[in-house]
């Protein structure tokens, strides 16, 4: 039996490929490590063994023993808010990964697949290729793109096999709705469903690709299982751009209403836009899900959730230049 770790478990990645994982390979045992901060364990599927344990601290060393894959997903991925946590920031994605990093070679994980982000292209030349050189523009993408070194050297100095994968808006089912600073689209419908528009900084002309997490599945399973894979960098996105404003359209199109605030603008790049063919070639990714399609099932899952307070820091570790918008009244 193949063992399987995902961290992360709890959040959208991680619980939507626990699922799919169970579905299409159900001989595979998976385990799954989620400190519950930012993910719901409700979402964890039935069938995957499941820690509660805070990767940046707790000893974790156990659970990788004769584990073949460890998909590692757990990470705080708040660009725009990760000047005003860097502490925070940098515990949570670049400790947190120098932990499962030394669990992998202690172990002899046969590869290793972090989920790092298009953050550490900066603002660039768009389509950001992966031979283009990172230049970050917020700490958040210095710690992925820290973290994308460090495996890196991992895999010349103590052997491992590694695949970085740089995702890029992926939204849809379990995606925590409840956080005010991350996931856009999951913003815009708690606010709808709290009766307050969909906010949007500056004129809402930035540029995203929005990836639906169902294209993206069979590709983060090749990414930890096929050859192709090994030791390579690979953006996963869809190639079809959207602008900010656009998308809050395509959504209000789909619950039938909606207003739109905009707000001041933040410290951002304008228009993060992935190239595509790498996935294509050695992952055999394919962008079948419309924006309009995608959004309809996430709308008619986050309609049926509960009420949750929405996610709000109460105090920052910098308070100096922080938006008005995030300033606690």
């Amino acid at each position: 039996m193949k063992k399987i770790i995902i961290t992360g478990v709890a959040g959208l990645l991680g619980s939507r490929m626990a699922e799919w994982i169970l579905e299409n390979h159900p001989e595979t045992q998976i385990i799954g490590i989620d400190d519950l901060s930012g993910g719901y364990q409700e979402h964890v599927p039935k069938g995957v063994v499941f820690h509660q344990l805070d990767i940046s601290k707790d000893n974790i060393d156990e659970l990788f023993k004769e584990v073949s894959i460890v998909y590692h997903f757990a990470a705080y991925a708040a660009e725009g808010l990760s000047p005003f946590i860097r502490k925070f920031n940098y515990k949570c994605n670049l400790v947190a990964t120098a932990n499962v990093v030394n669990a992998c070679i202690t172990h002899n994980v046969q590869r290793l697949v972090f989920t790092s982000s298009m953050a550490v292209y900066g603002i660039g030349t768009p389509p950001f290729k992966e031979t283009d050189k990172p230049a970050p523009i917020d700490p958040y993408g210095v710690a992925k793109y820290a973290c994308e070194m460090d495996i890196q050297i991992a895999g010349e100095q103590h052997g491992l096999d590694w695949c970085i994968i740089r995702p890029h808006n992926v939204y849809g089912r379990n995606q925590n709705i409840w956080d005010r600073y991350r996931n856009v689209l999951g913003i815009w419908m708690y606010q709808y469903i709290n009766g307050l528009p969909f906010t949007i900084f500056g004129d809402g002309s930035q540029q995203r690709a929005f990836s639906s997490i169902d294209d993206c599945l069979l590709p983060l399973w090749k990414a930890g299982n096929d050859a192709r894979a090994s030791k390579q960098i690979i953006n996963i996105g869809s190639w079809k751009y959207y602008s900010i404003k656009e998308a809050a359209d395509v959504l209000k199109q789909v619950i039938g209403s909606g207003e739109i605030k905009h707000e001041q603008a933040r410290h951002e790049v304008k228009d993060a836009l992935p190239a595509h063919e790498l996935s294509v070639q050695l992952l055999d990714y394919k962008d079948t899900t419309s924006l309009e399609a995608g959004l309809t099932d996430m709308w008619q899952w986050a309609q049926q959730q509960p009420k949750r307070e929405q996610k709000s820091w109460e105090t920052y570790e910098l308070e100096k230049g922080l938006y008005g918008f995030w300033k606690n009244k």
